[in-house]
């Protein structure tokens, strides 16, 4: 018998019936998509009870009659109420906005038991990943459960989740009851930032001299203060508070009667002196959580993509879009 050759034929098997199965926002397990098959302690089950009427046909046994139908009786009890266990119940996802790659995307998976009966042991566990530690829940009454799912996506880009399997083998452990549910949310991975960027590129000169967007250049001939509550933010010297993102203490400001001359800051990937194209994006990746960190107005040019400056939460979020699926 040709083991390998078998094992791939049955994983191509899989993977053309799990290709087959429509991605969905929600998933109710009914039973269109509920599967039972016995597990190793059923099938042992299973001889046993084999083992014990061919004993008690053999002697004429009434008591090993009455034990056979007994356990057979148990154990058909038992798959009526796995199927239940699980029956009726609905599952969504909840994905984080963005991660950085090599980051676990802590998926949350609700689930619901659409009605106030119990539901014990249930097993969710990711398909893609055969070392996935499986995680664990009980629906104790009408209210949802949260679980925690982390995956880790393989690159940077825009993925959907893998396949989730959920089981049961509640309530004695001889048959599980499962099914698959392929997620339609997506998963958005930035590169992940280089540890040791330099420091960010100088601004572009000022199109209009005195233009309050761009300003915070550098220091040299110009009357500087510490930074204090309440100043502008277009009076401080961006370039120099980016070498201290944490501390507001050490950030200089410009004081009123000092003129500016400096526009927004564009960064752009001829600017990171790397020849690999990841490690540019992981370049842009660490200025751009500078640049955001320090509240800078700032673009982004990444191949044939544009940002234009701005500032803010969407803009950041659209700029790690743009170098994670550029």
């Amino acid at each position: 018998m040709n083991t390998p050759r078998i094992r791939r034929l049955w994983q191509r098997a899989w993977q053309a019936w799990l290709q087959r199965q429509p991605r969905t926002d929600q998933h109710t397990l009914t039973l269109n998509n509920l599967y039972v098959w016995p597990t190793r302690s059923g099938w042992m089950l299973a001889v046993v009870l084999g083992l014990l009427l061919v004993g008690s046909i053999n002697y004429q046994l009434n008591l090993g009659y009455a034990l056979t139908f007994a356990l057979a009786g148990a154990a058909a009890a038992s798959v009526w109420t796995a199927h239940a266990n699980l029956a009726g119940a609905r599952l969504r996802a909840r994905v984080p906005d963005i991660v950085f790659a090599g980051q676990a995307a802590l998926t949350s998976v609700e689930l619901d038991g659409n009605d106030k009966r119990p539901r014990w042991a249930l097993t969710l566990r990711w398909l893609d990943e055969a070392e996935a530690r499986p995680a664990w829940a009980d629906i104790a009454g009408a209210e949802p459960v949260s679980v925690a799912m982390p995956w880790t996506p393989p690159r940077r880009g825009r993925w959907p989740l893998p396949p989730l399997l959920i089981e049961t083998r509640y309530p004695l452990g001889i048959v599980r009851v499962w099914s698959v549910w392929r997620p339609t949310a997506t998963v958005l991975v930035a590169p992940a930032p280089e540890t040791h960027a330099p420091a960010l590129p100088p601004p572009a000169p000022a199109s209009v001299e005195g233009s309050c967007h761009g300003r915070g250049a550098d220091a040299d001939g110009q009357e500087v203060r510490p930074y204090r509550d309440g100043d502008a933010p277009c009076r401080i010297l961006w370039r120099k508070a980016a070498q201290h993102p944490d501390e507001p203490s050490q950030w200089p400001v410009r004081s009123d009667s000092t003129p500016t001359a400096e526009g927004p800051l564009w960064l752009n990937e001829s600017d990171c002196g790397h020849r690999d194209p990841e490690a540019r994006r992981a370049r842009l990746c660490a200025w751009v959580l500078q640049a955001d960190t320090a509240g800078l107005r700032y673009g982004l040019r990444v191949g044939t993509a544009t940002v234009p400056p701005d500032q803010g939460h969407v803009h950041r979020h659209r700029c790690l879009e743009v170098l994670a699926c550029a």
